[in-house]
């Protein structure tokens, strides 16, 4: 089975291809280029090292995220767009666990943050237990990183992944001491290839393209800006 991942959900623009088990190319770019500019030359690179057309493609995936709002539309609407034109089915793929799937075999708490602003983190919680896939510990939320920590295993190592740590790791060292581990740059990211994964694992969850729609934990910036003007006794 062939499998195009796409990711455009934080910092990272990226796309894999996995072809029976096998990630046979994967390209990630974090530069000044947007998103909209970067995503779709990636998945044509991609498609024409390996060889193929978005028809010879089985199955699509997309990180639905968390994420930024205008980040994780760009790809769902990529992926869903390339699976409606060739008639194949698509799956939405978890960001935090994506980024889980990097930690693979670690023998602690695998803790993903993504920098939600506004004093918030995206966060979970997984460990590996044998299946192939993190196992969740605690479900994907947005919160103020103090309150996740809180809720975090006891007297366990915790290894932190994700664009937050860049913010939020000193204070994460600071409140769990040598319990905290931060992942390497080569880990932290998210990476399309961990997608593929995923997608290949729940190939039997998959949707038509027009069925799947992107993970917000909470509302945008400007639906929130609205409900406030409007709490306040503002007009439209």
């Amino acid at each position: 089975m062939k499998i195009l991942a796409v990711d455009t959900s934080g910092p990272y623009a990226g796309a894999a291809l996995m072809e029976d088990g096998v990630v046979t190319h994967e390209i990630a770019a974090c530069h000044g280029l947007t998103h909209s500019q970067t995503s779709l030359p990636m998945i044509e690179q991609a498609l024409a090292a390996a060889g193929l057309s978005p028809a010879d493609v089985d199955l699509f995936a997309a990180v639905t995220g968390p994420g930024s709002f205008t980040g994780v539309r760009i790809g769902v609407c990529e992926a869903k767009g390339l699976a409606h034109a060739c008639g194949k089915k698509i799956v939405g793929v978890d960001a935090l666990e994506a980024l889980a799937v990097n930690a693979f075999g670690f023998p602690g708490v695998i803790c993903p943050i993504l920098d939600a602003r506004r004093s918030q983190v995206y966060c979970a919680a997984f460990r590996f237990a044998g299946s192939g896939l993190p196992e969740r510990v605690l479900p994907d939320e947005a919160l103020p990183l103090s309150e996740f920590l809180t809720r975090l295993p006891q007297d366990e190592t915790c290894l932190f992944l994700g664009d937050g740590l860049k913010a939020h790791f000193p204070a994460v060292r600071e409140a769990l001491g040598e319990r905290a581990v931060s992942a390497p740059a080569s880990m932290a990211y998210l990476r399309a290839a961990s997608a593929c994964v995923i997608a290949e694992r729940r190939a039997g969850e998959a949707v038509e393209p027009m069925a799947l729609e992107p993970l917000y934990l909470r509302a945008p910036q400007a639906e929130r800006e609205r409900s406030a003007r409007l709490a306040r006794g503002g007009g439209e």
